[in-house]
């Protein structure tokens, strides 16, 4: 089967650290995103092509709206709601027994639960965990042993959920009851080839199929998470392709985050846009995603 392939569009040359975590708040028509080392939080309006930077004084890894109005945020010790005046105050922390630890990718599920994962600042290869977190607070640990926990995405029609630890190269899907929030029976649903980079954040389309970020690999790639065909690339011009999300009032933007940490000069000159936020329009939609289930 040939692979259909396009181009992604830089929408903002915003020379992000490590951008990450696209999220895309329907009632605002806004897309949130980071700039988690450099402690960054970018609101982007594709209506006017303006955006609104807010800096905090720890690494902050992904923003949610709350169902209350203001913003969740996963920072480096724990879980913080925010609103947008003021300092943000915590929720709950995670491992707080494991300092050189922080909070990565992080989303909710269409019930309001938050699933975030976390990841050694210093490379430890199994020291990271995967946790929910419920709308008072109270965190469970859902997996241990983590290299660096990233995509997540849910089928609900067919009680699944799809789940990145970066340095396996695969893509795992779990039995997920959506009622309680639980996962089980955790299996491979396909392997990134090791000549396109890592599997970083991912996203999941209105045909289930999934759409995963490519750190190394300069793109975006479409697969059928059932046969484990892949379907479709967007070229990025970044090599450190980060996450990705649909967005736009009809949810046919793929909207794809970047970085630049860590690249050489030459990179830099080759890729002088790696750091910005992109965006192509696939021919498909995407899904809604989930705001967490605040506290009145």
């Amino acid at each position: 089967m040939e692979i259909t392939e396009i181009q992604a569009e830089l929408m903002i040359d915003a020379q992000a650290e490590l951008g990450e975590g696209p999220h895309w708040d329907a009632e605002s028509k806004q897309l949130y995103w980071v700039d988690i080392t450099g402690k960054k939080l970018r609101i982007y309006d594709p209506i006017t092509g303006g955006e609104v930077v807010r800096s905090f004084d720890q690494m902050v890894s992904a923003v949610i709206p709350t169902t209350t109005g203001g913003l969740l945020l996963a920072m480096e010790d724990g879980v913080y709601l925010s609103q947008t005046e003021g300092s943000p105050v915590l929720l709950t922390s995670i491992e707080a027994d494991l300092p050189r630890n922080r909070a990565n990718d992080a989303k909710c599920d269409r019930q309001g639960r938050l699933w975030v994962g976390t990841m050694s600042m210093d490379d430890e290869p199994k020291d990271g965990g995967f946790y929910v977190v419920e709308s008072g607070g109270f965190a469970r640990q859902v997996l241990s042993g983590i290299g660096c926990s990233n995509g997540m995405a849910w089928d609900y029609s067919h009680s699944k959920m799809y789940y990145i630890d970066t340095p396996t190269r695969q893509v795992d899907v779990f039995d997920y009851e959506e009622k309680s929030g639980r996962i089980s029976n955790r299996r491979l649903a396909f392997r990134i080839p090791t000549t396109t980079g890592y599997p970083d954040g991912m996203t999941i389309d209105s045909e289930g199929m999934l759409w995963v970020a490519h750190w190394g690999g300069g793109c975006v790639s479409r697969w059928n998470p059932e046969t484990g065909e892949q379907l479709g690339l967007i070229r990025v011009p970044a090599p450190l392709v980060t996450s990705c999300t649909f967005g736009g009032s009809d949810l046919t933007e793929l909207y794809i985050t970047t970085a630049r940490i860590g690249m050489h000069e030459k990179e830099l000159r080759d890729y002088p846009f790696a750091g910005g936020l992109f965006m192509a329009k696939p021919g498909v939609t995407g899904l809604l995603p989930g705001n967490f289930q605040a506290k009145e």
